[in-house]
């Protein structure tokens, strides 16, 4: 009878190691002092009762975050911080995401102002003589060094620093790049197996080989997909960023908002067109750019290698040649795709605001009966932006006919050639002139695998199948050549309109080179405005309208004009058409530029101690009845200065005769569209009733009654009078002089006070125009 054996398994080695951790720990424990251990036992204890205590307190936090994030969501609403930071709450499956924004910080927008509005001289987008606008008219979007600092300078935006999530995220979609390239390889190998099993007739190998195809299947799908999402999850991350930093731009105390439309004349009336659709673009490319051109670079590599190891250095040379001639061809007979994408942008958001111009006018047009007028606009619109892009489309054909053949046919062909080396010339193919396999031959191989002729059935397959991938590669690559040129036209769209913020932001208008600014042009502004006086000044002001060009000179209305106005002295300012009345309170608010003179008003616009403008076309935001009485406060700030509902904002619209509107639209919590819910009187009405919420020191009323009845009016004017607050009054009729104690006529005469009532005026006959 057989001897039975001693030996034993010795375990799994995640377990043997797990008791030699135990063993090493029990020799410490047992080796230290009693003191030390005190000291130890002590420490675990606090470590386990602190994170008993953060873990409940974060708990805590969290329930009481989404109790207060339900809330503000069926507000629509946020909270504010001290540092200009804004806490919203957005909707994410069955409860709510909290989500910060912070403002951009001056001192990024001073440190991006010289990528935008002073380039390197090596980028060419500031010679010519339209250097003081960047980029200039003339820059043709193209692959070109312009397009390089462009670009960089976007991306210094969209990536801020190292350790970003948009760093995050493109490391991890470089990893799973990397992943697939190796997946690629792995399948390479595999194919080669599996057909060299099938010749061999070796069914087990080539049923094991059909598995692990679909395991690898299975996880380079999952890799595929992943590698998808994250270039959408990059998309999103960078047009979030680059739409923040265009809003904190586009809207702040500056009114940049309003000069970009009305002065700097460098985007025209398509802004809309810029931020919504061609950031869009642009962001989605850019995303895309890391994919399409990271992943074949490596491709590229790697399946060289792999091909020079198995064809030798004469078919690397000859794959190295291709890839010059194919790229300096289809650089040279490709169309510039940049340019024809941004004018194609251009047109598109030219078609886009004659429909915004119908929609915004659509009243005033119905009068007229103007359809059939609009119609042509429409048509003759469409109709230039159709031809433009059949143009591109008819070059598209031609150029993509020729890409194909290249990329497909002639590549596949050469393909051909090469792999062929080793079997009719092994002299030239492989290393050494030996043929090589770029994989070696599985050690487990059955003998009928081994033959010579299996072997080199695998070898073809295998390097087929590289250069395949190879060609693909290759053809990704010089798909991308387009896709970069697409890519240059949005990168330009997107700078211009960056520069354009940031010169407008900055008042950054300098006359073309070697010569002086015109007169009144916005390269020739020497006036002050001062904010923080008491009262509403000017000295030595002339009155002049702006051209909507940086170059061109502004419309003269009045000569110097000079004026105080303190607390107390209402005061209406009249006179002809065309005399600058509106100018009086476009130059307090800051809409236009002091050419010269000096300009003083309140510190802030709205509040207590502020200044406030009603125009005569009164503004009805997006919101409920509470945000249309409060604007533009919102609904946290109206809680915080201790306002109610059925208190402070009640009284404000009873004292404009508005109290009906909370039973009739629904309660303060009412979402409607108000511009047309409201008459045109309720609406001036609701002007007012703002003025009586906010009660500023100053009103400046624009012609903001002009839809109201007369009896009306004058309660209105009282009303607000009755708050402390002073008027001035700009308007053509002098039926509102009863309710001023002051009457500036711009072009006759200035008149004295009328009715006995206190106020003062100051200046001299040299300030009364003529």
């Amino acid at each position: 009878m057989a001897a039975q054996s001693t030996l034993r398994y010795p375990g799994h080695p995640a377990q043997i190691l797990l008791n030699q951790c135990a063993r090493y720990l029990r020799n410490r424990w047992k080796s230290t002092p009693k003191a030390a251990r005190l000291v130890a036992t002590v420490i675990l204890a606090l470590s386990i009762i602190s994170g008993t205590y953060g873990t409940r307190k974060w708990l805590k936090k969290n329930a009481e975050d989404k109790v207060q994030g339900r809330r503000l969501l069926r507000k629509n609403s946020g909270i504010r911080g001290k540092d200009g930071s804004r806490t919203i709450f957005v909707p994410y499956r069955s409860s709510t995401a909290k989500v910060v924004i912070h403002p951009t910080k001056p001192t990024t927008w001073d440190a991006h102002r010289r990528l935008f509005l002073n380039p390197p001289r090596a980028a060419r987008l500031n010679d010519g003589p339209m250097a003081s606008q960047v980029p200039p008219p003339n820059t043709k979007p193209g692959l070109n060094i312009a397009f390089l600092h462009q670009f960089l300078s976007l991306l210094s935006i969209m990536i801020p620093h190292w350790n970003s999530k948009e760093s995050g995220l493109l490391l991890s979609q470089g990893g799973f790049l990397l992943l697939r390239t190796y997946l690629s390889l792995v399948v390479t190998r595999l194919d080669g197996e599996i057909v060299r099993d099938l010749v061999a007739g070796n069914g087990r190998g080539f049923l094991w080989g059909i598995v692990k195809w679909c395991g690898i299947g299975g996880f380079a799908s999952y890799t595929n997909a992943a590698i998808k999402f994250l270039q959408s999850k990059v998309s999103i991350a960078f047009r979030t960023r680059l739409t923040r930093y265009i809003h904190d731009l586009y809207l702040n105390d500056n009114l940049n908002y309003y000069k970009v439309l009305n002065l700097d004349g460098g985007i025209g009336q398509g802004i809309d067109q810029f931020i919504c659709n061609d950031l869009t673009l642009f962001t989605a490319s850019a995303a895309s750019l890391y994919s399409s051109i990271g992943k074949p670079f490596v491709d590229l590599c790697v399946f060289n290698y792999q091909l020079f190891r198995s064809l030798g250095p004469l078919a690397l040379t000859g794959l190295m040649v291709n890839y010059i001639v194919t790229a300096t061809a289809l650089r040279r007979l490709s169309p510039p795709f940049g340019k024809l994408k941004a004018i194609e942008g251009r047109r598109e958001g030219d078609f886009r605001g004659l429909h915004a111009r119908l929609i915004a006018n659509a009243e005033e047009i119905a009068f007229y009966g103007g359809a059939e007028m609009e119609k042509v606009f429409l048509d003759a619109g469409f109709r230039d932006l159709k031809s433009w892009m059949e143009g591109i489309y008819r070059l598209k054909i031609r150029y993509n006919m020729l890409e194909d053949f290249v990329l497909k046919y002639s590549w596949s062909a050469f393909g051909y050639l090469i792999t062929s080396l080793p079997v009719f010339l092994p002299a030239w193919g492989g290393l050494a002139g030996s043929p090589e396999p770029a994989f070696p031959a599985s050690s487990s191989s059955s003998p009928e695998a081994s033959n010579p002729q299996h072997t080199r059935m695998q070898a073809f397959i295998t390097n087929k199948r590289l250069m395949l991938s190879l060609a693909d590669a290759g053809a990704r690559m010089m798909y991308s050549l387009k896709d970069l040129s697409e890519l240059a036209g949005y990168t330009s769209r997107v700078y211009t309109l960056i520069s354009t913020l940031h010169r407008v932001h900055a008042s950054a208008y300098a006359p073309p080179r070697h010569t002086h600014p015109e007169l009144f042009s916005l390269a020739d502004v020497h006036g002050t405005l001062q904010r923080g006086y008491d009262g509403i000044r000017l000295e030595n002001t002339p009155l002049i309208a702006p051209a909507p060009m940086s170059q061109l000179p502004g419309t003269q209305l009045t000569g110097p004009l000079t004026f105080a106005l303190p607390p107390g002295a209402h005061t209406l300012i009249s006179g002809p058409n065309g005399s600058g009345k509106s100018s009086v309170a476009r130059l307090l608010a800051g809409l236009w530029p002091i050419y010269r003179g000096l300009v003083s008003r309140p510190a802030r616009i709205g509040g207590a101690e502020g200044i406030m403008f009603l125009p005569q076309r009164a503004y009805l935001s997006v919101g409920t009845l509470r945000d249309q009485v409060i604007y533009p406060h919102s609904e946290p700030d109206m809680r915080a200065a201790g306002r109610s509902d059925e208190g402070d904002l009640r009284r404000a619209l009873e004292a404009v005769r508005l109290g009906y509107l909370v039973e009739r639209e629904g309660g303060w919590d009412a979402r409607k569209e108000w511009r047309d819910v409201l008459s045109g009187g309720e609406k001036q009405r609701m002007g007012f009733a703002r003025a009586v919420y906010h009660a500023p020191r100053f009103l400046v009323v624009d012609e903001g009654t002009s839809a109201v009845s007369g009896d009306v009016e004058g309660h209105l004017y009282e009303t607000v009078k009755g708050i402390g607050t002073t008027l001035c009054v700009v308007s053509t009729r002098a039926s509102l002089r009863r309710y001023c104690e002051w009457n500036l006529t711009l072009g006759v005469v200035v008149e004295a006070k009328e009715g006995g009532g206190e106020g003062s005026y100051e200046g001299s006959d040299e300030d009364v125009l003529p």
